[in-house]
């Protein structure tokens, strides 16, 4: 019986946690999370009110995709949280900021989908609920733009 031990590739240290710290994976997943919200946002959910027939029709697509992207937003901050809190914090009070603002992030959806939402599903004071849920799905894009921006900028690897 041969031995294969020697054939086996070693398991990187670490494992997952060590890969997605390392490489283009945080650029990664926060564009992702900016580029879903405005795909979803400022793309499909106004094509849904411009093309359907009803905007009750288009209004309940709307939530669905919205649901969705509640999810998609959830993922990725946690990702960013559960990843890279360690590099963030080790770059002093810069990466704390940037710790901070996916926190806000991840708030902003979570209070849209179990606060807001319900709302509006329910059709109370539909106005108000609307632009409370538009000013918390702006300022979630401004929390993915922001750690987009500080993630992707020049220099990211040498203040890691």
């Amino acid at each position: 019986m041969a031995d294969n031990s020697t054939s086996r590739q070693p398991v990187p240290r670490g494992g997952l946690l060590h890969t997605l710290r390392t490489g283009p994976w945080p650029v990664l997943i926060a564009a992702l999370w900016w580029g879903s919200l405005c795909t979803i946002g400022f793309l499909a959910v106004p094509m849904l009110f411009a093309n359907l027939p009803s905007a009750v029709l288009a209004g309940g697509m709307a939530a669905k995709l919205f649901a969705a992207q509640t999810w998609v937003s959830v993922a990725c901050t946690l990702l960013l949280l559960a990843v890279f809190r360690e590099a963030l914090q080790s770059r002093g009070p810069g990466g704390q900021a940037v710790l901070g603002v996916v926190l806000l992030g991840l708030l902003a959806a979570l209070v849209v989908q179990f606060g807001v939402s319900p709302q509006i599903v329910a059709r109370n004071n539909l106005k108000l609920w609307h632009n409370v849920g538009t000013a918390l799905y702006v300022l979630q894009w401004a929390c993915a733009t922001v750690v987009l921006w500080r993630l992707a900028a020049p220099g990211r690897a040498a203040r890691r």
